[in-house]
């Protein structure tokens, strides 16, 4: 794959390299440095912490193709990469915040931003110029608010997640449906009418999946579906609770306990191969990498399956992602900045996300031959501006991990799904209060 350099595209991602003066006011004490319009006079040694280019290919990706580009613009910029996973840097963040060695740059998730601003961790980006109006010429608007805390843009968005409904339409074909659902009683009645149990009763074929995707974003995916929100307007109280978010999780425990469209433990979030590819499923609720999976485990399916919005009282897509951000005390901050810059560009995300399968952030990649050649990244691009996000407030690190418990306990039996979520919105308000 060929990447050119284009630092300069966008105004949004201009207005981060022009205006670099004010980081080094709030970089620990530094004394302001105005960033020079050559290139060639900044200079320094940054870390970046990413987990977005992990694995062999990418890193050959990043240290090969994309810095080498970067070099040529920044010559007297020395970047140093620490790698990691998803899964490991909440600790790695927690572990520089608290050793004071933060890296210049990282890339951390929707959600994460908030707390690490309200901790002072964060460049305050809007202090250089990079206003919500502009970036919103270029991202979507719920995607900049990912990026902001306290009315301030903290980040930059490189690359999305999503969650969307999925159906394979061969299979509903065969059962007489020619469309996806278009609402939950539909999505009720076809997942009856596809669900398959053999004599016995062992369930061979699930109508409906929600098994194979993290509880917490299924629930959101169903919460934002029924026109519910997680957190009120300004962020202090949970919402989760009220009529809209119970009909979601009364609908997640129906579909097992009630329509018997699928048993737990039928699939997990550990299958190797997803139920909606290999047919043991009939629909689902799905990541939009879900395309990538197909092609590799078998491209004959592709043609089958088909992205659709789950809705009832509204349309429901959730949205993930990952965001550039910089240090508050970065020793080099021009040089973060025009990494950040860099990283943020048109080509070198849409090389990041093309590696990973996941949805470009800027909406102008929406007609690159990637997107245009990936029909699930392609509808969720569509789709952007119904979709939602989790997080919010600055506890949301502190209190994510509540919430599958929380849906297990309702699609166990262990509670209602109003004692569930009732319970859940107790343990949120006290993390919010503190």
């Amino acid at each position: 794959m060929d990447v050119k350099s284009n630092l300069r595209r966008g105004a949004a991602i201009a207005a981060v390299s022009v205006l670099g003066i004010g980081l080094a006011a709030c970089s620990g004490g530094a004394e302001e440095n105005p960033a020079s319009a050559d290139p060639d006079d900044v200079s320094g040694e940054v870390t970046l912490l990413t987990p977005i280019f992990e694995g062999t290919a990418g890193q050959v990706l990043l240290e090969e193709e994309l810095l080498p580009q970067f070099y040529e613009e920044y010559p007297n910029v020395k970047v140093n990469v620490d790698y990691t996973t998803y899964g490991n840097l909440n600790e790695k963040l927690t572990t520089a915040v608290v050793s004071g060695l933060v890296p210049d740059v990282m890339m951390m998730g929707v959600g994460w931003i908030e707390g690490f601003a309200d901790k002072g961790v964060l460049a305050d980006l809007g202090e250089l110029g990079l206003e919500e109006d502009t970036l919103k010429e270029t991202y979507n608007e719920t995607i900049v608010e990912a990026g902001m805390w306290e009315d301030s843009v903290y980040g930059v968005p490189i690359m999305l997640d999503t969650r969307f409904g999925v159906a394979r339409m061969d299979i509903l074909e065969e059962a007489g449906y020619t469309e996806p659902p278009s609402s939950w009683d539909e999505l009720i009645e076809i997942a009856e009418a596809t669900t398959v149990r053999s004599d016995s009763g062992a369930l061979e074929r699930a109508g409906f999946d929600q098994l194979s995707l993290d509880s917490r974003q299924a629930f959101e995916t169903m919460l934002f579906s029924a026109g519910g929100s997680l957190f009120n307007e300004d962020v202090t109280e949970p919402m989760f609770n009220d009529e809209n978010g119970v009909a979601a999780l009364e609908l997640m425990t129906d579909l097992i306990n009630e329509y018997e469209v699928e048993d737990v433990g039928f699939t997990s979030t550990d299958d190797i191969v997803n139920p909606l590819i290999n047919g043991r499923a009939a629909m689902g609720i799905a990541h939009n990498n879900l395309w990538t999976q197909a092609l590799e485990a078998n491209p004959e399916v592709l043609d089958n399956l088909e992205p659709f919005i789950i809705e009832d009282s509204a349309p429901g897509m959730f949205f993930g992602g990952t965001f550039a951000t910089v240090s508050n005390t970065s020793k080099a901050p021009e040089a973060a900045v025009a990494l950040m810059n860099f990283l943020s560009s048109p080509d070198a995300a849409l090389a990041a996300n093309e590696q990973r399968g996941n949805v470009p952030a800027l909406t102008e990649l929406l007609d690159s031959d990637y997107v245009q050649s990936n029909r699930f990244v392609q509808f969720a691009m569509e789709n952007l501006d119904v979709a939602q996000r989790e997080g919010g407030p600055a506890q949301w690190l502190e209190i994510r991990g509540d919430f599958a418990p929380a849906v297990e306990a309702a699609r166990l039996g262990q509670k209602t799904p109003q004692e569930a979520l009732d319970d859940l919105a107790a343990l949120v308000q006290a993390s919010i209060d503190r």
